[in-house]
């Protein structure tokens, strides 16, 4: 049985744990509703924005604009959302995973991968495969649409060099507190958006169609690289919300499992100290036996 001095230095350093899991969970529970509000405020706003380019694209033809261009896919580069810091359980473990699986999918079919990381977690696993292009680090924690216009602008540019023919996005989604899955989305090439068919019938007839000035096509030049930007920017927005959810649940985890180390480590010491106590007095009877 450890010695009672051992049992006590494990429930003090035990004690400092939980107290330090707990201030993390109550600064991740902070920081999420203001992730949450600014990643819920931009959603109508994405939504909005997908509904035009909807309307917009659907007579064109994937040739019209660079940015549509459906190619041989030879090439396909995967754009991996983690975040900067971890401690949020597996919700990095689980995108990296995802895009992992993607690429021995895309792999297995004779394509060449390539990665862009945003996110230092992500940056860290797929620097030693040797396919990382490009990666974003230290941005996660304070980010804002500058930051993911650069990394549009980065994807875009080889994409249009031809050193990618088909960019997919992997993030995790907020869905709430408790649940955040991967997500895969594809971002290049921009295919035509085709309103859903319920919804083409329930406006059919109450407010006809638009006209644009100028030509949809030159609106569609300007309105493609913002897209990407708002595509990118949204992704970040739920990693972001995400990873301040993850970390609070796993810090209450971790705070309760130190609450049951304590319990049990409490229990150990009462029996040490027990024993401790009956050997001490064994040695008083056994001396004053003696004595008779």
């Amino acid at each position: 049985m450890p010695g009672l001095k051992d049992v006590k230095n494990k429930i003090a350093g035990v004690k400092k744990t939980a107290q330090i899991t707990k201030a993390m969970n109550m600064v991740a529970s902070a920081k999420l509703r203001g992730a949450q509000e600014k990643m819920e405020r931009f959603r109508p706003y994405a939504a909005k924005f997908a509904e035009a380019m909807r309307d917009l694209s659907g007579g064109m033809e994937s040739t019209d604009l660079p940015l549509m261009e459906v190619r041989e896919v030879k090439t396909v580069e995967i754009v991996v959302v983690t975040s900067d810091r971890g401690l949020c359980g597996s919700f990095n473990a689980n995108i990296i995973k995802t895009a992992d699986k993607l690429r021995k999918q895309y792999e297995a079919e004779g394509k060449n991968v390539t990665f862009v990381t945003v996110g230092k977690k992500g940056t860290q696993v797929f620097k030693k495969s040797g396919k990382l292009r490009r990666s974003f680090v230290d941005i996660m924690g304070s980010f804002q649409m500058f930051n993911a216009r650069e990394i549009s602008q980065n994807i875009t540019e080889a994409f249009l060099a031809g050193e990618s023919d088909q960019v997919d996005i992997v993030y995790g989604k907020f869905y709430s507190v408790a649940v955040q899955k991967p997500e895969v989305e594809e971002l290049l090439p921009i295919k035509p958006l085709v309103a859903e068919q319920d919804e083409a019938q329930s406006t059919v007839g109450t407010g006809g169609a638009y006209t644009y000035e100028p030509d949809p096509n030159e609106i569609m030049e300007v309105l493609l690289p913002l897209f990407l930007n708002v595509q990118i920017y949204h992704a970040m927005l739920e990693v972001g919300a995400s990873e301040h959810a993850a970390r609070m649940t796993a810090m209450d985890n971790a705070t309760n499992a130190c609450k049951d180390m304590i319990t049990a480590l409490t229990r150990l010491y009462n029996k040490a100290r027990q024993a401790a106590v009956t050997g001490e007095l064994m040695d008083i009877v056994g001396g004053a036996e003696a004595l008779k």
